[in-house]
């Protein structure tokens, strides 16, 4: 199980790192291309802020609680190779941790994070948030450690 969650957490960061170079390196910016009958679309966003841009005027903070927050996240999950059982948990946070290290490495490196994945659907609010798989596993992730918690 922990060499599971750890192989995990490799994968979302590798993974994740090696679809954002594709889109920096083969997508201009303002260029859209439909995925799954146009259900997703890719496109190259630069987000200089937190979750949907907020923050951009204080991208220092931003990324110093990014590496914070990382940091509490990876003890947390030390913690939890301690104990026996609670596999949900530990998931949980191999996804979290997965994101978190691909988007602070974003953060610190490029001052930016690289989204590119929306929704094709036909409310523009919806449609205008670009998003990354790390931001999906953050979510489950923080979803399955608040259901596996103690």
């Amino acid at each position: 199980m922990t060499a599971g969650c750890i192989l995990l957490i490799f994968l979302i960061f590798f993974g994740d790192l090696w679809i954002k170079e594709r889109v920096e390196r083969e997508m201009p910016m303002g260029q859209e291309k439909e995925l799954l009958g146009g259900r997703l679309l890719l496109r190259r966003h630069h987000n200089r802020g937190a979750m949907l841009n907020l923050g951009q005027g204080r991208r220092s903070f931003v990324a110093a609680l990014s590496l914070t927050l990382t940091v509490l996240i990876a003890v947390l999950f030390v913690v939890s190779l301690g104990h026996r059982g609670n596999r949900l948990l530990r998931v949980g946070l191999a996804l979290l941790l997965g994101g978190a290290f691909s988007n602070t490495y974003d953060r610190l490196k490029r001052k930016y994070v690289v989204d590119y994945l929306s929704f094709g659907v036909r409310w523009k609010g919806l449609r205008r948030i670009v998003f990354n798989v790390s931001d999906f596993c953050i979510l489950i992730g923080a979803m399955l450690s608040a259901l596996g918690a103690d």
